[in-house]
């Protein structure tokens, strides 16, 4: 499984050539990204390598657990009751209906949430540093981390599990 580590560079130059080396290291394309304040983003950073990623898969994940146990519950509590009359399909309909729910809702609330990242690292981010974001197996990291070292990228205190990332 792939892990998420962040580095910080003072300028997007700087993270160039951290790409570059963390590449020849071993660390695929598609495993690295940059963040960076709105207006270096925008002007500088090449559009694949930008990280637009917002709080939109976690958020619903979440919601789906939060809605289908609500709906479970009400359901029961609908078979429980005689007034109601629910049988056991209409528990699992109310279960789904309300994983749909709980999902669809905090999905749109998490799609205009940053990131954890960019949450966790705001202040680096408006002090004009450019983060590197990578995502890769400890093997292939244990590897890269002198060689972006090396090219200036100070490693910064996290480290998450990035199943949901590409």
């Amino acid at each position: 499984m792939k892990t998420r580590h962040v580095f910080v560079t003072g300028s997007v130059a700087q993270a160039t050539a951290a790409i570059a080396a963390a590449r020849r290291a071993g660390i695929g394309e598609h495993d690295i990204s940059l963040i960076a304040d709105s207006a270096i983003e925008m002007e500088e950073v090449p559009a694949d390598l930008r990280n637009a990623e917002n709080d939109f898969m976690p958020a619903a994940a979440r919601g789906a657990m939060a809605g289908g146990s609500l709906g479970l519950v009400g359901g029961l509590v609908g078979v429980v009751v005689p007034a109601i009359g629910l049988t056991i399909a209409g528990v699992a309909i109310t279960t789904l209906i309300g994983a749909a729910v709980g999902s669809w809702v905090t999905a749109l609330i998490g799609s205009m949430v940053p990131d954890e990242v960019h949450r966790r690292f705001e202040s680096e981010i408006r002090a004009g540093r450019v983060l590197l974001v990578v995502d890769e197996t400890p093997r292939v990291m244990a590897a890269a981390e002198a060689a972006l070292r090396e090219a200036g990228a100070e490693q910064l205190p996290y480290e998450a599990a990035s199943a949901m990332h590409r």
